[in-house]
């Protein structure tokens, strides 16, 4: 958290931020990403100085639980004088212990922003999708946050002029602009609408006009020869496997294959959207690795 001292800007996390954006597809696929469609909403996040601090804290903690569809995660918030922001004791749940910085005692409109940050990491570690190193790895929670609809609040909580400055998490402005408009390219959503800062909405045209220069680029230009050509067998195999599964179908699943292993079955849970994969092998009993919801089918 940037608090009086200088905010970095522009690009220095690029590449690790769209690593980032891959990861998540391929750990939560195209139809569970599909799910986060709508953002947090500004009125479930509002938090005014005569709320109740711990109580309101609650509150909006819930809120980013329901946003993130983690049933069975309970968050205890507290308040206490620390360097960074907010921390989240990461342990097999279903409670996690959330502390934020005492200056939120204060300045209550940005708890909303700690807390998407910090349920983000309760979501990404029972997802058990992580990146080495801590930088890399809060890189990966800001942009999770970002893309699956609660991390504007985190580009909104960003205000600077020639006195002081604020900034949450470790995205530059810029960086958080670019990965809010990739999912407003993907949902057809603006939330610039709901910044109250200034310096937010500078940041997001930016971020923009960068996620739009993506947009032109041809596809898979940096995956050399070789990478096309795997690539192109990969879809091949996939889709024999389908055609020949496709008539037995009676339960929404697909079947995938990468041409290295065996066929895999991919299926949604029911409870909180997440796609299962499990090898093909008669009848598949499988448990959500997020929610802990049972499955069963006959492949």
């Amino acid at each position: 958290m940037a608090n009086g001292g200088p905010v970095e800007h522009g690009y220095p996390h690029l590449e690790t931020v769209r690593d980032a954006v891959t990861a998540l597809y391929r750990r939560l696929s195209y139809d569970t990403v599909r799910t986060f469609s709508v953002s947090v909403a500004p009125a479930d996040v509002a938090f005014c100085d005569t709320d109740d601090l711990h109580l309101g804290a609650q509150r909006v903690a819930r809120e980013m639980v329901r946003h993130y569809r983690l049933p069975d995660a309970r968050l205890i918030v507290g308040f206490r004088e620390m360097t960074h922001a907010a921390n989240v004791e990461l342990a097999a749940g279903p409670e996690y212990f959330v502390e934020l910085n005492d200056r939120f005692r204060t300045h209550r409109r940005d708890i909303g922003a700690a807390l998407a940050h910090e349920v983000a990491h309760v979501y990404l570690h029972r997802l058990g999708l992580s990146f080495p190193g801590t930088r890399d790895n809060e890189i990966l929670t800001d942009t999770a946050a970002t893309y699956l609809g609660a991390g504007w609040l985190l580009l909104d909580a960003f205000r600077e002029d020639g006195a002081s400055s604020q900034k949450l998490g470790y995205l530059t402005p810029e960086e958080f602009g670019y990965v809010l408009a990739k999912r407003s390219l993907l949902f057809g959503e603006d939330p610039s609408v709901w910044f109250t800062s200034a310096q937010a909405y500078t940041a997001y045209g930016k971020g923009m006009t960068l996620a739009l220069h993506d947009e032109q680029q041809p596809p898979l230009t940096a995956a050399g020869w070789a990478g096309r050509r795997r690539y192109a067998r990969d879809r091949r195999h996939a889709r024999e496997h389908t055609a020949r599964a496709g008539a037995r179908q009676e339960v929404p699943y697909s079947f995938t294959a990468d041409g290295h292993g065996p066929l895999r079955v991919s299926f949604p849970c029911p409870t909180c959207h997440q796609r299962i994969r499990v090898p093909v092998r008669g009848r598949v009993r499988a448990r959500c690795g997020l929610c802990r919801t049972v499955l069963e089918c006959d492949t």
